[in-house]
Parts: structure tokens; C-alpha cells; sequence
């Protein structure tokens, strides 16, 4: 049967056929619809995790149990899982285990461009790169293979372009693996100092059987053309290349890149007159290719940064931009992103942005948007869960100069379960009076409305525990603890007011559900309007002051010749922020 689909699809699909029965996952670009697809599946049991290295070691757990499992991320994630996964190295599998890092070139939703090619080579867990949505099936499947039979978990790098691409397959039978028995075994599974030294040598010596195996696996492969020129590449940049170079070069296609084919890139390197190195970030396969002793043209040549798509390479080897119809660029009206109509982050933020003599320590989220025009109401994004605890650095710098600069911290309901939890406890415990805000927009809003603990619902959407924000916060100590509605100003006015008056710890949780959101009849039970009304502006009393603008609505635009402001009914839903805004009452719910 064949199909049309995505890499991420065509991730899961491949985990399915291969009989996987356990997945695991935390949400972000451009990984996220592995997990979603993979809970489609009645064989498989799947879970979103609150982080990606809580998502490991549950992954790892099962192929310690016997079942074959898969655990994925976006790159960034692999940074939070790494510490199982080095170890996980050298301890080897039971059941097959795939992990699956989302690189993303360009950065067009993260904070960084790392290269997650690095870890397989610094894990030395052996590593498989698709081009497109049928090698997504055929390396998974392969993965589980190789990997029961050489004792050893593998990774599957992607980009962006291979996860969201889509591209024919062929769909095949489930099928079904027995799950490995489970024998008590500490030699393999304890890693204590005088095991782990053991298994360095047998994971070395793994290695080196899987330098064989990668110069004979067809993932790896010549395709002998033009010998004037010699292209090696991998993932998407396979077929860039022959985009760009079509049959006028010949071209070895690496699948299999860790460990690398040093005989067969020898080889290939002899017989063509020049070789290009096609790869997106680092010089992972060039830095190989010079360190054994073979000239080539890579970084020297094409961009370290970005994606290197068949324009930047032509661009690149000719010098010539690829010709496109041209027009008057004077007549682009830039546009910055903003918050979504009825997002329940813009009063607060509104409302943030005014305070003096503060630094607002953000996070990953929606809400970092708020770093920009109108708010300005962010001074610092770093990681996942970093918020409090920057800010809680930064407060304690402010108080050892004798500055008297408050600092406010702000993430969202998963980012605080993701790594905030451990974060909060690090202010408690080190008596730091920041103030603490926790978006909780009931669901896991940037990534597309993935579950999180404080949901109520599984990845499946089975009904589950519930973990209230407040409780928890209670729990670990904080005695100041406020649950507003963000729209409603004057509530996050008493709130910031009341915490930046207190010389301890505070936390403000701002509850409303994000406007996008299918609400669940928790959601409708608690709130007592979900967005069922409109709002709109008398123009008789609007003075065009342009006041309600500031909130930074995309409902709302300004007649520059009647000097008025109006609300696009289509997008509006009545949030209520612009009506508490106007100075003359010019807003109000329609009848």
C-alpha cells in the first residue's frame, strides 16, 4: 500500500511496522507529530513525558523490559536527555531502542542551530540520516535490527525539510516482536565505576564492528556519473545537490554516519576530480573526509549557518543568484508577530510592560513574542525552565551591588512542568524574592496543543490526574501564591503590586485557556465565558487616541483618514482588554 507522507509520519509508520510498543516524547519543532501519530496506533503505548530526559529514561526502561520503544525530541530536547543517553551508550539495549532528534537549520522556532550529529559521535551510539519519507521507514526498521543484534541503541538524526516534507512510501505489515525476556543482569545495567569501565571496552569494540557495517550497508552508496565533480552529502542536502548538479557530478549518498565509511569515501574521493561536502551546520562529514586524508571543498566554500538549500548552493559554486521575478520591495509592510486575538498573555503582558526599575526573565513559549513592540516586556530567553532560576541569579546579583531592581520571572504551564518545577524549588530554597509567573493557558500552546500534566488528559486522551499549578507551587514551599484571570487588568495590577511589595518569594499563576484551544468540559465547567461574545467600537466617542492599540491586538487597526479605530469582527473574541484600555468607553460587547 502506498502513501503520502511526511518524515515525521513516515517516522511513525516505520516504528509501528517494526513493532515498536512503546513511545515516548516531549513536543517541539519539528519533531512533535512523530508522537501524535504514533498515539494513532491501538499496538502502541504513547506518552507525552513532561521532559525529554524524563521521555529517555522511560524509553530506555522499556527496551530494558523487553519492548522495542522509540523516545524523540527537537535538537534542543537532546540537550535535556543527554545525560541517560551517554550512559544508555555503554550499557546497550534489550529491546530495540530508537532515538530521534529533529535538527532544525535555519532556526525558524528555536533558540539555537547545534548540531545533533555531534552527540551520536560524543555518545558513540551509531547514527542513521533519512533523505526522504521512505528512508524514515527503512532506518527505523533498520535501527531495530541492527540494534538488537549489535547491542546497541540507535539515532535518527532529521531536519526540518525531512520532517515535514512529504514523499510516496510503501507501507508494509506490522510486524509483531515478542518482547525480549528480562533477566536480572547489574553487570549491564548498573552503571557503577568498575562495571562501566567494562562496558567502554565492549561499547569500542561495538564501534568497530559498526565501522564494517558501514561500509556495506546500502544506506551508504556511490552513484558514479560526471567524474569532474564528486558531491558527498547527506539527509535533505542528497537531493539539493542533485537539484542542483543533476548528472553532471556523481555522488555518494551517506545514510549511515556514525560511525562513517572511511574506505568507501576513500574510494569515491579517488575516482572524481573535485569533491563538494553538502551539509547542513557543522563540518561533521568534512573535518572526517580531511581527518583521513582526502582534499576536499566544504565549509571554505558553503555557509555554516542556515539551511543550504539548492539556491544558497548554486549561489554558492557559481556566483549567480537563482533569477526570480522582481518587484517593488518598498511596498512590503513589515509586519512583526503578535499574540493571536484573544491570547490570554496579552493583558498581563500589557500590563508588565509598564513596571519600572524591573528585568523580566522569560522562557520558551508564545510568550516570548513579548520581547517585542508593544510590550517590551522580556529581557532574557535561554532554554526550557530557565527563567526562574536566571532570575533568581539575576536578583541576587542585583541585591549583592545594592541595586534595588526587582526581577519578574515568566513561563508557561508545560515549560513549568518541562524543568520549571526544579527551578521554583532553587528559589525557594535560596530565600530569593522574585516574583514568579506561570502562564497556565490550560495546554501546551506553541508546539500545536499537545496534553501536559496539568491538562488532565494522556497523549491518547484517556482522561488522567490532573496536576494543579497552585498545588504543587504550595507544595514546594512558596506561602504567596495568587490565581488571576490575565484579562482582567485590574487583578494582574493587585497582583504584581501586592508581590513586588513582599521581600519573599511569590508566585502569580495567570489561568485562562488559550483562545485557539478545543475546550475540554473541564475547560467549560471552570470558565464562565469561553470567547462567546464580540466587542466593538462606537465611533462617536472613539477620539482616535489610539490607546487600545497598544495592547497589540491583530482584531484591531486605526482609520489613518477618519481617525478611528476598528475591531475585525471575524478575529475578535472578546477578550474584554481593549474596553478596560479606552479612556472614553468607545468599546463595548456587541448586543
Amino acid at each position: 500500500m502506498k502513501k503520502l507522507l511526511t518524515g515525521d509520519e513516515a517516522i511513525a509508520r516505520g516504528a509501528y511496522e517494526a513493532g515498536v510498543r512503546y513511545a515516548a516524547a516531549y513536543p517541539g519543532t519539528p519533531s512533535t507529530e512523530i508522537l501524535e501519530n504514533l498515539a494513532t496506533y491501538d499496538e502502541i503505548y504513547a506518552e507525552w513525558a513532561p521532559n525529554e530526559k524524563v521521555a529517555m529514561e522511560a524509553a530506555i526502561g522499556a527496551s530494558i523490559a523487553g519492548l522495542r520503544s522509540i523516545v524523540s525530541m527537537k535538537h534542543v530536547g537532546m540537550n535535556v536527555a543527554a545525560d541517560p543517553m551517554f550512559t544508555w551508550g555503554y550499557m546497550g539495549v534489550n529491546g530495540g531502542n530508537v532515538i530521534v532528534t529533529a535538527d532544525e537549520p535555519g532556526m525558524f522556532s528555536s533558540q539555537n542551530e547545534q548540531d545533533n550529529r555531534n552527540y551520536a559521535k560524543a555518545a558513540k551510539i551509531p547514527m542513521l540520516e533519512p533523505s526522504d519519507s521512505q528512508e524514515c521507514i527503512d532506518m527505523v526498521k533498520a535501527a531495530y535490527a541492527m540494534g538488537e543484534q549489535y547491542d546497541s541503541p540507535f539515532i535518527i538524526r532529521l531536519t526540518t525539510r525531512v520532517c515535514h516534507s512529504k514523499s510516496i512510501v510503501e507501507c508494509r505489515e506490522r510486524e509483531e516482536v515478542p518482547a525480549k525476556a528480562w533477566e536480572k543482569n547489574p553487570a549491564k545495567y548498573v552503571c557503577l565505576p568498575a562495571m562501566a569501565r567494562g562496558m567502554k571496552v565492549r561499547l569500542l569494540e561495538r564501534l568497530k564492528t559498526l565501522e564494517g557495517v558501514s561500509e556495506t550497508t546500502p544506506f551508504n552508496r556511490a552513484e558514479m556519473g560526471d567524474t569532474s565533480v564528486g558531491v558527498i552529502a547527506s539527509g535533505i542536502c542528497y537531493y539539493y545537490a542533485k537539484e542542483v548538479f543533476g548528472d553532471k557530478a556523481s555522488y555518494l549518498k551517506l545514510g549511515f554516519t556514525y560511525p562513517l565509511p572511511k574506505n568507501l569515501i576513500r574510494d569515491f574521493c579517488s575516482k572524481v576530480d573535485k569533491v563538494y561536502i553538502l551539509e547542513e551546520n557543522d563540518p561533521y562529514i568534512e573535518e572526517f573526509v580531511r581527518q583521513i586524508g582526502c582534499e576536499c571543498i566544504g565549509k571554505d566554500l558553503f555557509p555554516s549557518t542556515g539551511e543550504l538549500t539548492p539556491d544558497v548552493i548554486r549561489a554558492c559554486v557559481t556566483g549567480e543568484a537563482n533569477k526570480v521575478i522582481d518587484f517593488d520591495k518598498t511596498k512590503l509592510i513589515a509586519r512583526a508577530p503578535s499574540f493571536c486575538a484573544g491570547c490570554p498573555h496579552r493583558g498581563l503582558f500589557y500590563r508588565l510592560g509598564k513596571r519600572k526599575d524591573i528585568m523580566i526573565s522569560g522562557d520558551i513559549g508564545c510568550y516570548t513574542l513579548a520581547a517585542g513592540k508593544p510590550y517590551q516586556a522580556m529581557d532574557s530567553t535561554v532554554c526550557m525552565g530557565a527563567s526562574f532560576s536566571l532570575g533568581a541569579g539575576a536578583q541576587r546579583a542585583f541585591h549583592m551591588e545594592g541595586e534595588s531592581r526587582r526581577v519578574v520571572t515568566v513561563l508557561g504551564d508545560s515549560t513549568f512542568f518541562h524543568t520549571g518545577i526544579n527551578s521554583l524549588i532553587d528559589t525557594v530554597y535560596n530565600k530569593v524574592n522574585t516574583v514568579n509567573i506561570i502562564l497556565d493557558n490550560r495546554i501546551t500552546g506553541m508546539t500545536g496543543h499537545q496534553e501536559n500534566p496539568g491538562t488532565g488528559y494522556t497523549a491518547k486522551g484517556e482522561e488522567t490526574t490532573l496536576i494543579r499549578i497552585e498545588d504543587v507551587v504550595r507544595a514546594i514551599g512558596v506561602k504567596h501564591v495568587y490565581v488571576i484571570n490575565p484579562n482582567h487588568l485590574d487583578e494582574v495590577d493587585k497582583a504584581l503590586d501586592e508581590c513586588l511589595a513582599l521581600d519573599e518569594p511569590s508566585v502569580i499563576i495567570t489561568r485562562w485557556p488559550c483562545a485557539l484551544k478545543k475546550f475540554s468540559k473541564e475547560d467549560k465547567a471552570e470558565f464562565d465565558s469561553l470567547f462567546v461574545t464580540r466587542n466593538k467600537v462606537d465611533a462617536d466617542k472613539c477620539i482616535g487616541c489610539r490607546l487600545c492599540l497598544k495592547a497589540g491586538c491583530p482584531a484591531m487597526s486605526y482609520d489613518s483618514e477618519a481617525k478611528k479605530v476598528s475591531i475585525n469582527r471575524a478575529q475578535c473574541v472578546g477578550c474584554d482588554v481593549c474596553t478596560q484600555i479606552c479612556p472614553k468607553a468607545a468599546i463595548s460587547k456587541e448586543d
